[in-house]
């Protein structure tokens, strides 16, 4: 076992706040990505590693992948990114972590489970803010009540949006919404439903959105029913309303293009970061009309994006993993994210 991981994406925004991170532990990530000009800087300034390549030179991209044990991919937008990623890593008998919160990724993913068990390899899509807090949220819940059929979550985030998060909002932006019934997918409108929210220092009325955890809160809980929220303010509200409408238009080519090049590069400051914060809730009830919530605060979601991650990374190296597609709560359990500092929880 070669003990080390690679971070693809390491140009990225959120891809170097894990590698600068995992320096500073004196981990010693392959940084990789197919930008050379931004990587071999930053590689240089760490002393780390560092190999440039797309996804589509696959002969590079299996020849890295050979020196570690796994790939913690940090490039979107995933869904159009992460299957060249995963398929080469099967291919290899690598892990496969990213930090993606498309749910089409996630259920994706969750396609591949019996051929991850079968290469004693393990795929965990959604590592950070997506979806680690809200997934072991869930899990808790339905600990707390067993015979759950109905699970919301919200959450709320205190600091800015990166250039990568940005672009893929975009990129999805005119295509509804999505909620799970009945134990499926089912799309929806944009803003579906509106419901306020009692995060405990304060309520905000919050709206339905295609959260990761329409997805991978199932997989983690086999609750049926299940709806995510969060709060947005008033011009995107109106701007997701309006989208029912003009979603033909915005899903077109140029009216992409454009919109993609409107998005600044980048993302919050270090001091944006720090002052940050991030409110979850959740609640879950069964059919004899039983109830239970919970709360949970954490650092603001692109901090705790790089500990959850850094955090699982730890956990992989240690040789703590589950073969298979798998979701944080899931394969590390309710309190994992209580492992994290700053991360508090009230039920």
């Amino acid at each position: 076992m070669s003990k080390n991981f690679l971070i693809y994406g390491a140009n990225g925004y959120t891809g170097e706040l894990i590698a600068r991170e995992a320096a500073r532990r004196g981990m010693k990530p392959i940084l990789s990505g197919r930008s050379q000009n931004k990587i071999e800087p930053l590689a240089k300034e760490l002393n780390l590693t560092v190999r440039t390549f797309s996804l589509e030179d696959k002969k590079s991209l299996e020849y890295t992948l050979k020196e570690v044990d796994f790939v913690i991919h940090c490039a979107g937008p995933f869904s159009l990114t992460s299957e060249r990623m995963v398929e080469a890593c099967l291919r290899t008998g690598k892990h496969y972590l990213d930090i993606t919160g498309e749910i089409s990724v996630f259920e994706a993913m969750a396609k591949r489970n019996q051929i991850a068990k079968n290469a004693r390899v393990m795929i965990m899509p959604g590592v950070g803010f997506d979806v680690v807090p809200s997934d072991c949220l869930a899990l808790h819940l339905k600990n707390l009540l067993p015979s759950a059929t109905n699970l919301t979550l919200a959450f709320y985030g205190l600091g800015g949006i990166s250039h990568g998060t940005q672009a893929t909002m975009t990129m999805n932006v005119g295509r509804g919404g999505a909620i799970r019934r009945d134990g499926e997918i089912v799309q929806v409108p944009a803003a579906y439903k509106t419901q306020k929210i009692d995060f405990g220092e304060f309520t905000r009325t919050a709206v339905t959105i295609p959260w990761g955890d329409v997805s991978t809160a199932y997989h983690s809980t086999a609750i049926p029913n299940i709806e995510v929220y969060t709060v947005l303010p008033e011009s995107n509200l109106k701007l997701l309303k309006l989208s029912r409408y003009l979603g033909w238009l915005l899903k077109t080519k140029p009216v992409q293009n454009y919109l993609q090049k409107q998005i600044p590069e980048g993302g919050p400051s270090d001091e944006e970061r720090e002052k940050g914060k991030t409110y979850l809730w959740g609640e879950a009830s069964d059919a004899q009309g039983n109830r239970v919530e919970s709360r949970l605060t954490c650092p603001e979601g692109y901090t705790t994006t790089v500990l959850t991650a850094l955090k699982i990374a730890e956990k992989i190296l240690e040789g703590n993993f589950q073969v298979g597609f798998q979701t944080p709560a899931k394969c590390y359990g309710a309190d994992l994210i209580l492992e994290i500092e700053g991360a508090k929880r009230q039920s």
